[in-house]
């Protein structure tokens, strides 16, 4: 294990591409356009996704960088996770101020698993789709999957799969979803700016984007009601998937495919 470490550390063909597509991907920096109602960001963070990606299929990335890269994941995660621990408790004050409604908001996040979950089981997946709809997938999901399952086990493969799916499209579909939902509905749009902070800063700020641009007069109000609940999501979103998302996703699924192997079985005997 140790050998292995000082190779990940020495893999100096590894580093310097990170060091250059960071570095490249800050310097273009971020740009925005609207499409109808929505706002869309470009995020240096969505350039180094599809950056390396496209790299993993040229030369420069060798299967001795592919595999020392995996354990690098985790360690962001870590360390991604650390700051969010750290940024909760001076937060408690504001989390206090935000009201009930904020408090309670989390459920909402519970209602990917009851609609998303049959729909990966109807598809066909298989214990991927535990890690793919326990949560919205974004840093302290991975992370957990990760120390419960671990990177390779089919729950990790697809947190990661959505993980990367929601920084390619997330920010997209928040900007375009939210503006069109508060323009087309009758719902208050804090609410939409409550519903934006799912714990994910740049598909928050996508979705409040969107909203102060359809509503410009409320933008102070749209701006901290989406600011609060994005660092309620970050403090209370990972103990939620712990301690509910996660259990939930795993007796539904045992449900589901317990269902389907009974009646898989009944029509082999009825053969």
């Amino acid at each position: 294990m140790k050998q292995q470490l000082t190779n990940i550390w020495k893999d100096w063909r590894l580093h310097t591409i990170v060091l250059a597509i960071v570095l490249l991907t800050e310097w273009i920096g971020t740009h925005s356009f609207t499409i109808g109602p929505g706002v869309v960001l470009l995020l240096p963070m969505l350039y180094a996704t599809i950056i390396g990606l496209s790299l993993f299929f040229t030369p420069l990335i060798k299967e001795k960088q592919s595999k020392n890269a995996e354990p690098l994941i985790i360690l962001g995660v870590l360390l991604l996770i650390a700051k969010i621990g750290v940024i909760i408790g001076p937060a408690l004050p504001e989390i206090i101020e935000a009201g009930p409604a904020l408090l309670l908001q989390e459920f909402g996040n519970l209602g990917t698993i009851l609609i998303a979950l049959p729909v990966a089981v109807l598809l066909g997946l298989k214990r991927e789709s535990i890690g793919m709809t326990h949560s919205v997938a974004r840093e302290p999901n991975v992370g957990l999957i990760m120390d419960k399952y671990g990177f390779n086990s089919p729950e990790g493969r697809g947190v990661m799969a959505i993980y990367i799916f929601g920084t390619v499209f997330g920010a997209v579909f928040m900007g375009l979803i939210s503006g069109f939902l508060a323009t087309w509905t009758p719902l208050d749009p804090l609410s939409f700016a409550m519903a934006s902070g799912i714990g994910s800063g740049s598909m928050m700020a996508a979705a409040s984007g969107s909203l102060v641009a359809a509503f410009p007069a409320m933008e102070n109000q749209i701006l901290a009601f989406a600011g609060a609940s994005n660092l309620l999501s970050l403090s209370t979103g990972l103990y939620m998937s712990i301690f509910i998302g996660l259990p939930l996703t795993e007796k539904l699924y045992s449900f589901m495919t317990r269902s389907k192997e009974a009646q898989k079985t009944k029509e082999e005997k009825g053969a």
